[in-house]
C-alpha cells in the first residue's frame, strides 16, 4: 500500500513539474492546434466545428488572434466568417460576414481567443499546483 501511494505521489509530482517546465510548448501546441481547427473548419456539423463555435460564442471572441484569421481559411471564401463570431445573431447577415470591413462592426474584435485561453490557463496554474501539492501532502 505504501509503495502504491509513493508511486501516485511521484506521478503527481512529475506531472506538476512537467506542466510547469513545458508550459511554453503547451502554448505553442495550443496555438498551432487552434489555427489548424480554423483551417479545417467547414460547413459540416462535426465535433471540431462545434467546439470552435462554442468557444467563440462563450468567450466572445473570433479567430485565434482576431477575426481576420478567418480570411485565410477556405470557409471564408465560401461563407465568410462563422456566425458564432457575431455579437448579435439577429443583426449578422451572411453578406456582412463575407465582407471583412462590414464584419469588423458585427463580430467580436476586442478579445483574442489565444490570449484569453492562455491567460486563463496561466492564472489557474497556481490553483492546479496547489491542489496537486495538497493531494500529494495528504498521501504522505
Amino acid at each position: 500500500y505504501a509503495m502504491l501511494l509513493s508511486l501516485i505521489f511521484l506521478i503527481i509530482l512529475v506531472a506538476a513539474i512537467a506542466g510547469f517546465v513545458f508550459r511554453h510548448e503547451i502554448k505553442t501546441n495550443f496555438d498551432s492546434n487552434l489555427n489548424l481547427a480554423l483551417k479545417d473548419y467547414n460547413m459540416t456539423a462535426d465535433q471540431h466545428n462545434e467546439a470552435v463555435d462554442t468557444i467563440q460564442r462563450m468567450l466572445h471572441c473570433c479567430g485565434v488572434q482576431n477575426y481576420s484569421d478567418w480570411e485565410k481559411t477556405e470557409y471564408f471564401s465560401q461563407r465568410g466568417i462563422p456566425r458564432s463570431c457575431c455579437k448579435d445573431q439577429n443583426d449578422c447577415s451572411e453578406e456582412d460576414l463575407k465582407d471583412p470591413n462590414k464584419a469588423k462592426l458585427k463580430v467580436f474584435v476586442d478579445v483574442r481567443l489565444f490570449f484569453l485561453v492562455t491567460s486563463t490557463m496561466e492564472s489557474k496554474m497556481s490553483i492546479v499546483a496547489g491542489i496537486s501539492f495538497g493531494v500529494a501532502c495528504f498521501q504522505v
